[in-house]
């Protein structure tokens, strides 16, 4: 017998259940109207395009992408890379702001809607977000750190006559990697900044300085977005745009340096054989993945509020330009920097050049001390870094506000009165929780919830969301959605991006990850296995969600566990007449117990 959902007696109200677009002109723009006046909306298009690109380009523009450019190929590497941004990049980010705009929803509930089946992808980007939000921050407080010990006649990590320095151990420069000297950079990050213990079995007490600079950045946090989208949309205006001043004013400083030509020709220069290998590519794609925050649920939440018939595609192809311009530029001004770096200390450009937090907090910060004017560029550079971390961390808290928001609203706001105390409450608990990273081994326990979190979990959850909106909920339902809000239907590129090539990079990015999957370690540390247990933990805490979504939903459906089954994909699959703001709301967690 041929199952379908007629005949495996899904009551009325389940049929009406999931966001279902096939029948969109029935939707009256009554409706429309009702659904934007009880959800709060950007004040303008250019606060939304400002705060998404301020998501879009964060620290990791700075420190990941100039290395990675250099490492996989010099200029060769721009192929895959924009070759990824068209391919994969800006299909899903389009898709990510058709979804949080159409439902007016955040991920949890947007992706309950659209898909019941895996239900649970929306609950694991809000976990995710806000695990991320707790540890992100404390790269807040060290740029805080750095910029408010950038004042004095002398910068402190420019010599090692200072009582943190092990003077026989100390470089006032480069040594290369040939030696086992350290640079006073890299004793000022290491010794005054962390004052790091031997590994995360020594937590060492709380560096309280660390602490109080960790209270600072969230109350800025908290300033910056307790009254919503109306307060976190005039705040972009200044922390999305004031970055570019900075960085076209120290390329255009930089340039002029000596040795900055060879710095940029170590950058750019195409080594072509690195085309044929395939970890390139896979390296540009994940490199585009995570750089415009696909999976995170900070791009649905933040299209939530806009208007429903916002120019979208317009605003996706602005976000991924800007952020892969950001990235190229950024490339210029690190590697023009390094070059100057390595002319002054006769070393290769390979000798100085690193990634991750090393590159801003210790590479930078040594080339800074030697540049005309250290006293004027070195405050700029780390204020530059705070309105970049800044602007990510807005998105990333208001992901889990949003879902509270949607989720347990009027209970919250009975308890607490006004939103502002539930943002409040949302950012002390992020906080609290970012306190083992101020610790003198924080470092450590930092290294280990990024590696399995930014690392691990991302990967599989950003996997997830495109097999249940792309293949699950389907093409056609997407096309529909955009066409009801945009009034024309997405052409063919879209379309088979979405069908077809998006689907496929993200797994081979996953199963890349699987290949290539290695154990946190920071530098030559090697964590112990109990510490692996608790970054497995944590990556768990996130990603088990969407099974267990997945099994709630089959179960709650009457029948074999095939039927089951079936009747969970047919909610999300048959078409509506109504708009999202008609839909019956759910309490998702609830759901699940």
């Amino acid at each position: 017998m041929e199952v379908s959902p007629d005949n495996l007696k899904i009551p009325p109200d389940e049929k009406d259940y999931a966001l279902r677009p096939l029948d969109l002109n029935a939707i009256s723009e009554k409706k429309t109207v009702d659904a934007e006046t009880q959800r709060p909306t950007w004040s303008g298009r250019l606060e939304f395009i400002l705060a998404s690109v301020g998501y879009a380009v964060g620290l990791g523009n700075i420190w990941r992408f100039p290395y990675l450019c250099y490492s996989s190929g010099g200029g060769a590497f721009m192929i895959p890379y924009l070759t990824m941004v068209l391919l994969c990049g800006m299909p899903l980010l389009f898709m990510e702001f058709s979804i949080g705009q159409y439902t007016r929803l955040g991920p949890v509930h947007a992706l309950a809607k659209i898909c019941p089946l895996l239900k649970g992808v929306g609950l694991a980007t809000v976990v995710i977000s806000f695990v991320f939000s707790t540890y992100y921050n404390v790269l807040i407080s060290w740029a805080l750190f750095y910029f408010f010990n950038s004042f004095g006649a002398t910068l402190p990590w420019n010599s090692c006559n200072n009582t943190w320095n092990a003077v026989g151990n100390c470089s006032s420069g480069f040594p290369g990697n040939t030696t086992h000297l350290q640079s006073a950079s890299q004793q000022f990050f290491d010794h005054r900044l962390l004052q790091k213990t031997s590994g995360i079995e020594d937590v060492g007490g709380v560096r309280w300085e660390l602490f109080g600079y960790l209270i600072i950045s969230w109350v800025i946090v908290y300033l910056c977005i307790f009254k919503g989208v109306k307060s976190t949309g005039k705040v972009v205006y200044f922390t999305a745009i004031f970055p570019y001043f900075i960085l076209f004013a120290l390329l255009i400083n930089n340039v002029q340096l000596p040795g900055a030509k060879n710095g940029i020709l170590y950058f750019v220069t195409p080594v072509w054989g690195k085309l044929f290998e395939v970890k390139v590519w896979v390296n540009a794609a994940a490199q585009v993945f995570n750089s415009i925050g696909i999976a995170f649920g900070s791009m649905i939440s933040m299209a939530s509020y806009n208007k429903f018939n916002n120019n979208i595609l317009r605003d996706a192809l602005i976000v991924s330009f800007t952020n892969s311009f950001t990235s190229i530029l950024a490339g210029f001004v690190i590697f023009s920097a390094i070059g100057y770096m390595a002319h002054i200390h006769n070393l290769p450009v390979d000798n100085i050049a690193t990634d991750g937090p090393g590159l801003v907090f210790v590479v930078y910060p040594e080339v800074l001390s030697t540049m005309p004017v250290f006293q004027l560029w070195a405050p700029l550079f780390f204020f530059m870094l705070l309105c970049l971390g800044l602007d990510s961390q807005f998105a990333t808290v208001e992901v889990a506000i949003t879902f509270i928001k949607d989720e347990f609203g009027p209970q919250v706001l009975h308890f607490l009165k006004r939103e502002e105390l539930l943002t409040l409450a949302v950012c002390i608990i992020g906080f609290v929780l970012g306190i083992p990273h101020v610790t003198k081994g924080g470092i450590y326990v930092f290294q280990l919830m990024d590696h399995y979190t930014a690392v691990v979990s991302l990967v599989f959850l950003a996997f997830f969301e495109v097999v249940a909106v792309c293949w699950i909920f389907g093409v056609p339902r997407i096309c529909l959605m955009v066409e009801k809000m945009q009034g024309k239907t997405p052409n063919i590129y879209f379309r088979l991006c979405w069908l077809l090539l998006c689907p496929l990079l993200v797994l081979c990015i996953l199963i890349s990850s699987i290949v290539q999957y290695t154990p946190a370690h920071y530098e030559k540390y090697t964590y112990p296995g109990w510490a692996e247990v608790v970054g497995w933990g944590v990556s768990l805490v996130s990603i088990v969600w969407i099974p267990l979504g997945a099994i709630q939903e089959i179960y709650s459906n009457k029948g074999s566990l095939l039927q089951g089954f079936l009747c969970a994909a047919s909610r999300s699959l048959r078409p509506s007449s109504r708009s999202s703001s008609a839909l019956p709301s759910e309490n998702i967690v609830a759901s699940f117990f």
